[in-house]
């Protein structure tokens, strides 16, 4: 097996990414840590700032849960923001923390919350994941409003 790799995203903290020493988070650190300033930003995303993160881990035994609650609230602790992490190829621009795609996103940020994380497919499937998932697309474009 591999390595394991977590991406996440986050609109609304600039486009300027952070330093890896970010993401050294309860107790664990990625052995890579890649930014993306994702390209063709539409206007109001691009207004916010949008930034991707790759992080990898060689040791797939460790249990990323909490450690995604801790990136998720880092990611989000700067102003104001919403971030989530989403299996690899869930990301298009039209479909940003819709239903459609609600099943690949496994845990959201929006600044001022608690973060929250599914990591079973059961939970992401369901009806209340849709929703608390529609709940946090209404936040992003609350956020995308705002000046």
């Amino acid at each position: 097996m591999g390595p394991a790799t977590v991406t996440v995203f986050v609109i609304g903290a600039g486009n300027e990414p952070l330093p890896s020493e970010a993401f050294q988070l309860a107790g664990l650190v990625p052995d890579e840590v890649h930014p993306f300033m994702l390209k063709e930003q539409p206007a109001a995303i691009a207004s916010q700032g949008l930034m991707s993160y790759d992080l990898t881990f060689r040791d797939t035994s460790l249990t990323l849960s909490t450690y995604m609650c801790e990136t998720l609230r880092r990611l989000c602790a700067d102003g104001r923001a919403v971030a989530w992490a989403g299996f690899e190829g869930s990301f298009h621009y039209d479909h940003l923390l819709t239903e459609d795609v609600a099943s690949s996103v496994y845990g959201y940020c929006v600044s001022g919350a608690e973060p929250v994380v599914a990591w079973d497919f059961a939970t992401l499937r369901g009806v209340a994941w849709k929703k608390q998932i529609a709940e946090t697309r209404a936040a992003l474009e609350e956020l995308l409003r705002r000046p």
